[in-house]
């Protein structure tokens, strides 16, 4: 059987997780999956030897940068710090390899090498959303788009944080092999078949920056209490004792979101809980968070990139 060569780079301070994900989908043997070629994973450091992982630990890596030469795909788990440019040494091979032809695809912070490398130039890349505004801070060429799970351009792909680089990997093996065969990889690891890449992070939003003691603070929680009705700004406004001018400016301070954006918000976060843990039909689900079916459906998507039916089958538990 013939390989398709997948170099992973390594160093010091990365997140064991992101390695897991790309080893446990290129890495393991799947014999059973009976496809004419399979992946060769091999894991690469600008300097061989033992690298120190969060959590405490060390993995010892085997390979310089060197196998980044005859790598098919070169995938990217992150960087060591944001902040920090990345080695002269990673970015000469990172552009040595896309110039050759080789795929290469980033998981969460990774995305910064490919922007420090020219990789990301003019296109449109996507990081932990944690990072989004740094990476289009430092590199105003890169179209950073933080509301999506995976980016893929064909020859360099960017995915989100943490759990969005299995389904970026799981993605490069659909493309690869096939729906099938990806499939049958996500049942093994026991996750989602296919997420698409447009589909939002499900990044968690603050409620609210203010002080207990802001004005802001009880008309925030009058709103979650009641998002099954009506809400208007001038009730909110109330409610906080103040006018609806001086409200909505407290209120954009205090959330980063004007009130109905907020709201609107939160009822699709409050529809999405509901989709996870019980069976109501759609318009009842849309019904207890304020919407009508219509809108609930176009705020859903356009929020999560995916209709409630989908996110539904994706997100809710079996059993």
């Amino acid at each position: 059987m013939r390989h398709h060569r997948i170099a992973c780079l390594a160093f010091d301070g990365m997140g064991p997780f992101e390695l897991a994900t790309v080893a446990e989908v290129f890495a393991v043997p799947r014999p059973e999956l009976d496809v004419d070629w399979w992946y060769r994973f091999e894991l690469c450091a600008e300097t061989p030897g033992p690298h120190r992982v969060v959590g405490g630990f060390d993995i010892v890596v085997h390979h310089g940068l060197g196998r980044l030469r005859h790598a098919d795909t070169v995938i990217v788990p992150g960087v060591a710090d944001v902040r920090r440019d990345v080695s002269p040494a990673v970015l000469e091979a990172l552009r040595a390899a896309a110039a050759r032809g080789a795929r290469v695809a980033s998981v969460c912070s990774g995305a910064f090498a490919l922007a420090a490398a020219g990789l990301l130039d003019g296109r449109e890349a996507t990081t932990h959303w944690r990072h989004a505004g740094l990476l289009q801070e430092r590199h105003p060429e890169v179209r950073v788009n933080a509301s999506v799970l995976y980016v893929d351009h064909g020859s360099v792909i960017t995915a989100a944080g943490t759990a969005a680089g299995i389904d970026a990997c799981l993605h490069l093996v659909r493309k690869d092999h096939g729906a099938d065969v990806a499939a049958r990889v996500a049942r093994r690891m026991v996750v989602a078949a296919h997420r698409e890449g447009g589909q939002a992070q499900f990044a968690e939003h603050p409620v609210g920056r203010a002080p207990a003691d802001d004005p802001v603070v009880s008309a925030v929680r009058f709103a979650l209490e009641n998002l099954h009705r009506r809400l208007a700004v001038d009730e909110l406004a109330g409610v906080a004792h103040l006018s609806v001018r001086q409200f909505e400016r407290r209120f954009v301070d205090a959330t980063g979101l004007p009130p109905g954006r907020w709201i609107t918000r939160q009822r699709i976060r409050a529809g999405a809980a509901l989709l996870e843990s019980a069976d109501h039909p759609i318009d009842v689900v849309a019904s207890r968070v304020g919407l009508t079916v219509a809108g609930f459906r176009r705020h859903f998507r356009e929020a999560m990139g995916v209709s409630p039916s989908t996110y539904r089958r994706q997100f809710r538990p079996a059993g």
